[in-house]
């Protein structure tokens, strides 16, 4: 079973000892269409304007204007379209968590690869610089898979997180340690079991 979700921020539990905790909203989703493969066709609110495609699938699934965003999910079985039960949270132990990472731009080598850099008194050249990068003469070539300066962050990633407790009410999920992204960023969590 899959949800999207929407990032609150972190916390930490008033136990002793006390244990970092990151607060996520389930987002309120329609199942449109249901596959024969498991999965389903969902629409949700981004949040967004509405363009004329959208337009369409609304009118195609019969869905509302404050649904404005459609995703594949994966579902269990015997799901109807309508309103996506959040019933199998409550039982949740391991759920893996799929967010884009913080992007960090251009980074040079040091922020990036955590590379040492040069000395950084006066006299020296090589202060945050890569330094060599390739061979004499074999290969006589830079090698694939250099660290090199370049796009850092904004990448997807997934990590495997323990279920501290579901608030069905206000359908927020307690999971322990963090998960990547920025504060309202959204992202999808799976059950694992």
């Amino acid at each position: 079973m899959e949800y999207i979700v929407e990032k609150i921020g972190m916390s930490r539990t008033i136990d002793v000892p006390s244990v970092p905790v990151t607060l996520l909203k389930v987002v309120e989703t329609k199942v449109c269409e249901v596959r024969e493969d498991g999965k389903a066709l969902v629409a949700y609110n981004s949040g967004k304007k509405i363009n004329k495609a959208i337009e369409g699938q609304q009118k195609k699934y019969s869905v509302s204007n404050e649904f404005n965003k459609f995703m594949t999910l994966e579902v269990a079985e015997g799901t109807e379209p309508g309103d996506l039960s959040t019933a199998p949270l409550a039982e949740a132990q391991v759920v893996k968590s799929s967010f884009n990472s913080k992007g960090r731009g251009f980074s040079g080598v040091m922020k990036r690869h955590n590379f040492a850099g040069g000395p950084g008194a006066h006299g020296s050249r090589f202060h945050r610089a890569p330094g060599s990068i390739g061979m004499c003469e074999w290969p006589g070539r830079v090698q694939p898979g250099q660290k090199m300066p370049g796009h850092y962050g904004n990448a997807k990633t997934t990590v495997k997180n323990e279920v501290i407790s579901f608030d069905a009410e206000n359908g927020i999920l307690v999971l322990k340690g963090a998960v990547p992204g920025p504060k309202g960023a959204r992202g999808v969590v799976r059950i694992v079991k």
